[in-house]
């Protein structure tokens, strides 16, 4: 399987993973001029802005570990625009990774949520 492939199951299996955990769903792959992010959604009476990282390989690190500075200063860019473009949003937020390892047959083989993974929001 593609790279791209990887992240779109991966992004599939991420948004229906944390609907079974109590997240809303607000929107997906939310893109303005800052950036990108994968799935916004509320999580009680907290806005989540959640940037999913797939793998079907366990080389190079864990998913979690490719988040760079960079990228973390762009989710971090896109949350303010987003919260900036809509009224009526719970007053908390964070930005979230969720992690998904694919073994054999892109089956799910770790699926683990690291809240608050990208502070300063």
């Amino acid at each position: 399987m593609k790279r791209r492939q990887t992240g779109i199951l991966g992004e599939e299996l991420a948004r229906d993973w944390l609907v079974t955990r109590g997240y809303r769903i607000r929107e997906t792959n939310y893109r303005c001029p800052e950036g990108e992010v994968d799935i916004v959604a509320e999580h009680g009476d907290c806005l989540v802005f959640i940037e999913v990282r797939s793998k079907s390989s366990p080389r190079f690190g864990a998913p979690e570990e490719s988040i760079t500075p960079r990228k973390q200063a762009r989710l971090r860019a896109v949350a303010a625009r987003y919260q900036q473009e809509h009224d009526g949003l719970p007053s908390s937020c964070r930005i979230d990774v969720v992690a998904v390892e694919l073994g054999r047959g892109q089956r799910v083989s770790r699926m683990a949520i690291i809240e608050n993974a990208v502070e300063g929001l």
